[in-house]
């Protein structure tokens, strides 16, 4: 068959990401071509994401792409996804998961401060929520921008830190200095490569399917499906992960309130199977659990 055309988003971070996607391919002796695309998401730099008022503002264009039979597949960090794909496409590939982690950056000069200590720059509400709840006096400021874009607005900005994804300063082999943050639980599908594609393209889908990593896959869907349910876009401050540990997955999530003050959690351990929902089971029981009075609080808020 003809090459794959792999559409992309143009940033260094994206532009390795489908790289990684051409390699795989490549190593089942598939031939590839990379098709850069200027995302909405990649234009505005100004305005936070939640301002922007819309899902899926980094996946877009590709998806219209997608559709316009532009490309064959698209690339994307699987955590700028909606959970509501467009008629026709599909997740047809997730790669394995590398590092899910958020991670803290500081500015030389805020080296010995402590956390609480800290203005943070950030435009995450999920990044936001999850600090205030640890610490409920911090300061923000937003922050827009690639990996490259944000450290220098953190060199010259009135801020002492910032947060960012560990899986985008691994791939982009960056030698900064970051510390761990065990508290904030990662977007759903955090630290994900995932490949979309048309739903007609059958033989490609199939081909697709190869590169696919199980395991990964059934953590992602289960987050998604968790995201899904408690009807929260990319942007309200909901986190959640999940883990295999050999017959067993662990699952750790949590909404939080936008101030921080009003989180509810949930951590299990249980045995998969593959009839079960337990993305939108735990949900559910977020949600009884004052979830639902908690999202129309946020949604009335942003």
């Amino acid at each position: 068959m003809k090459s794959i055309r792999i559409g992309t988003r143009n940033s260094a971070l994206a532009l390795w990401q489908a790289r990684e996607v051409a390699r795989h391919l490549q190593n089942n002796n598939y031939l590839t071509e990379i098709v850069p695309i200027v995302s909405s998401g990649d234009k505005n730099l100004t305005q936070p994401l939640y301002a922007l008022g819309i899902t899926g503002v980094f996946t877009r264009d590709l998806d219209v792409a997608l559709l316009n039979d532009e490309i064959d597949i698209a690339v994307h960090s699987l955590k700028d996804v909606p959970t509501n794909l467009p008629e026709h496409l599909e997740i047809v590939a997730y790669l394995e998961r590398d590092f899910p982690q958020d991670v803290l950056i500081r500015k030389e000069s805020a080296r010995n401060k402590e956390f609480h200590e800290l203005k943070l720059a950030t435009s995450s509400l999920r990044r936001r929520a999850f600090w205030l709840k640890n610490f409920p006096h911090a300061e923000f400021s937003d922050i827009r921008g690639n990996i490259q874009t944000r450290l220098q607005k953190l060199e010259e900005g009135d801020f002492d830190a910032t947060i960012l994804s560990l899986a985008g300063i691994k791939r982009m082999k960056m030698d900064i200095d970051y510390e761990m943050l065990p508290f904030l639980i990662p977007a759903p599908s955090q630290g994900v490569i995932a490949v979309a594609g048309h739903s007609d393209k059958k033989e490609i889908n199939e081909i697709l399917s190869s590169i696919n990593h199980k395991p990964t896959q059934i953590c992602v869907e289960m987050e998604r499906n968790f995201l899904n349910t408690l009807e929260g876009g990319c942007t309200a401050p909901i986190g959640a992960f999940a883990e295999i540990f050999d017959d067993q997955i662990r699952f750790k999530a949590a909404l939080c309130s936008l101030d921080g003050k009003n989180c509810i959690a949930t951590d299990e351990s249980f045995v998969y199977n593959e009839e079960e929902n337990f993305g939108k089971k735990f949900a559910k029981a977020v949600l009884e659990n004052g979830g639902k009075e908690l999202m129309a609080e946020i949604k009335n808020q942003i």
